[in-house]
């Protein structure tokens, strides 16, 4: 594997003495509480007192402002003492450098109301999933194959949590990629795995004359139309519902371009080839295809490809049992099974986003 230059330093070789080994694996020996305790901090309010507070709160003000027991507020601070989030001096806690990201970065946010919502329960029956190559952890919501087929009917702050991660990872992203897409010019887009549309509609609000088709589940297109009823540009949008892991299940074809964005880490390697292989058939040589992933492996600050990892066992545990947030390796090697060519690769956009535009490859299909 190869790495962007951030992650190489920090995967090869030993950083840490012995002392903050051995430290580092007591904190994931204990990590479900550091994840609750500091959780609770959050919704308590007790971060944000003392962020606002000039020079810290001791426990009693805590205590009096929180309305929670001392017994209580003692036993959140003192482990988030332990933890770092929070620091102690002259009797008065206040808050640390650690805190004021976990209390104000939105991505955290976000990130922590997907697990504890969507995956905290599930993560139990991890070991099963890996064995099984199954998604065993989505029975605690429901019998379904993947997480994907039961998404409207999932409980309302689950779908809150697992919409909000979805769309703040690939809102961040669309400016850029808007004008990576339209550089070309399309008149007709296929977007494959579109899910509620919000791409689609920023699609036809950039440009006023493409014509843009969501490709995807029965039940996802019919939440699209629901969330694109009555928006500018809705008229340009259309459903194509079908089940794209039928292998018999062909691509509707003359697209200008065809876009997956978040959607080929939904799927094994052996399906996203497959998909791909659909994809290249319906394609003309001058058909550009993008394909907008978060590799780990292409990031520029490593705690970004330490949360993207960590992310690959959501797949596992509950999406489907078997992707994962791809090493851009592996993903290329599916894109040459399938019959097409990388052109450009345009790495940094948004959140650690990456567009492959690829080609279909001359005399093949």
């Amino acid at each position: 594997m190869k790495f962007f230059p951030a992650l190489e330093k920090r995967y090869s070789k030993e950083r840490l003495s012995a002392l903050e080994a051995q430290r580092l694996a007591h904190e994931i020996s204990f990590g479900p509480i550091v994840f609750q305790v500091s959780r609770l901090m959050i919704k308590f309010g007790i971060l944000q007192m003392l962020v606002d507070s000039e020079k810290g709160l001791t426990l009693d003000e805590i205590t009096e402002k929180t309305k929670l027991s001392k017994y209580a507020c003692q036993c959140l601070l003192e482990s988030s003492l332990t933890i770092g989030t929070v620091l102690y001096q002259d009797s008065r806690f206040t808050c640390s450098k650690a805190g004021w990201f976990l209390h104000n970065d939105p991505l955290v946010k976000v990130d922590m109301d997907f697990n504890h919502d969507v995956n905290y329960l599930g993560w139990f029956h991890l070991e099963e999933a890996l064995l099984n190559d199954k998604p065993e952890g989505l029975k605690v919501f429901g019998n379904w194959n993947t997480i994907y087929e039961g998404l409207s009917q999932l409980p309302e702050q689950v779908q809150k949590s697992w919409f909000g991660f979805d769309h703040y990872y690939s809102d961040q992203s669309f400016d850029e990629a808007l004008r990576v897409v339209f550089a070309n010019k399309p008149k007709t887009l296929l977007d494959v795995g579109g899910n509620t549309g919000r791409w689609a509609l920023r699609c036809v609000g950039y440009n006023a004359d493409v014509q843009v088709t969501i490709m995807d589940l029965p039940q996802q297109i019919e939440l699209m139309k629901q969330h694109t009823a009555g928006k500018n540009g809705a008229d340009r949008i259309f459903g194509h519902g079908c089940n794209l892991l039928d292998k018999k299940t062909p691509f509707p074809q003359n697209f200008d371009s065809i876009w997956m964005s978040q959607f080929l880490d939904c799927f094994s390697e052996d399906e996203v080839t497959s998909i791909l292989t659909g994809a290249a058939k319906s394609m003309s040589s001058d058909t550009n295809l993008y394909i907008m992933e978060t590799f780990w492996d292409r990031q520029r600050f490593e705690t970004a490809a330490f949360a993207l990892t960590q992310i690959s066992l959501y797949f596992t545990a509950l999406a489907n049992g078997n992707s994962k947030m791809y090493h851009s390796e592996d993903m290329f090697r599916c894109i040459e099974a399938a019959g097409l060519t990388v052109e450009e690769i345009h790495d940094g956009i948004g959140k650690g986003h990456s567009i492959v535009v690829c080609k279909k490859n001359s005399g093949v299909f």
